[in-house]
């Protein structure tokens, strides 16, 4: 396959597409901050426990103030939640988390002792989740500047007499957060150039095969516990050959990555795109039956129809697929859904076809 030089290359496109933000640049930087702000759940549950048992045994020597401060920032999270799930720029609530919790951390600091207060390191459990969340190194440098700044505030800046007499217990903290930091945003390096080599298609920037399985077993655990549905949408571009016999192939990949941003963009963060076919995208609904489904399949359709992926006249076919509870099945799924976009290319092309409610084999 022909490729576009370097002002050409459809992939240099996508690195500067419009979506992107000063916290997330990039598609993948928006989905892995996606995965792992539900991959970090159990855990953030996990540590607002442990902070809550600590702080209530410590009352009578730390008072209210601590205990009451983590009660805000569960609630804080679990008001963003909902936020988070239905925003097209989820980096937007998710970063005003991270630093709201710097802030309380500072509060109580300032509030238990300053320079002398217990809960200094509170502030590397604040810290460390950074680099998990955003892997751009200014994103991460701007929270570790603000985070010391907060660290110094709280203590030399509340009583500079304590601060002056007894400093090691900040300067201390200061050192560990900015080593912890540049540790762990070593190691999330590292880990998002394997994920994205591994999980990723090269041409679009979209997840591919691979993620999917994974990504279907979470949903499918989820429905599963729940008795919620799961949708499956196949889109499949029309005549897509005819474009790389008319016009080449540098022309078809322009086309191919044109058309993922299309979709992306017609979709809500919870319901991700997946490059699984030559021009086929496959997109998973959670909580979505079909007649639920059907509205977004033809909002992509849509979207396709009138983006001219590529700056051609390029339509597409979509078919779905869906289930719910134990009933979900990927392959029942897949073959539900291949088999509706087969009746809607059978019917002329550029619309939506739903198959059956499936049941598992």
């Amino acid at each position: 396959m022909a490729h576009a030089g370097a002002a050409d290359d459809p992939r240099v496109k996508r690195e500067s597409d419009e979506a992107g933000t000063w916290l997330c640049p990039t598609e993948f930087d928006r989905a892995r901050l996606l995965d792992m702000e539900e991959r970090l759940q159990g855990a953030r549950a996990v540590m607002f426990g442990a902070l809550g048992v600590g702080f209530a045994i410590s009352v009578p020597w730390l008072g209210w103030v601590p205990l009451a401060l983590v009660a805000v920032q569960v609630v804080v999270y679990a008001l963003l939640s909902p936020l988070i799930a239905a925003s097209t720029r989820p980096e937007y609530p998710i970063a005003f988390a991270v630093v709201l919790a710097q802030v309380l951390i500072a509060v109580a600091v300032a509030l238990t002792g300053a320079s002398q207060s217990p809960l200094l390191i509170v502030f590397l459990l604040g810290i460390v989740g950074l680099p998990a969340r955003f892997g751009t190194a200014r994103v991460v440098a701007a929270g570790l500047l603000l985070t010391e700044l907060l660290i110094f505030g709280a203590t030399a800046g509340v009583d500079p007499s304590g601060f002056a007499a007894h400093p090691a217990r900040v300067i201390v903290t200061a050192a560990a957060s900015f080593g912890l930091v540049a540790f762990a945003h070593a190691l999330m390096k590292a880990e998002s150039q394997k994920r994205s080599e591994s999980v990723f298609d090269s041409l679009t920037g979209l997840p591919n095969r691979r993620a999917l399985e994974t990504r279907f077993e979470d949903l499918r655990a989820d429905a599963r516990r729940t008795g919620r549905p799961l949708a499956l949408l196949l889109c499949d571009l029309d005549l897509f050959k005819s474009i790389n016999d008319l016009h080449g192939h540098q022309r078809g990949d322009a086309v191919l990555v044109d058309a993922a941003q299309v979709v992306r963009r017609a979709l809500r963060p919870s319901e991700q795109v997946y490059r699984v076919g030559g021009e086929e995208f496959l997109v998973l609904l959670p909580g979505c039956d079909l007649d639920r489904a059907v509205p977004v399949a033809e909002r992509v359709r849509a979207a396709i129809e009138s983006a001219q992926p590529g700056g051609l006249p390029v339509t597409a076919s979509v078919g779905l697929g869906a289930a719910a509870g134990e009933d979900i099945d990927f392959d029942e799924l897949f073959r539900a859904a291949d088999a509706a976009l087969y009746e809607a290319k059978r019917a002329g092309r550029n619309q939506v076809a739903r198959a059956p409610a499936v049941a598992a084999a």
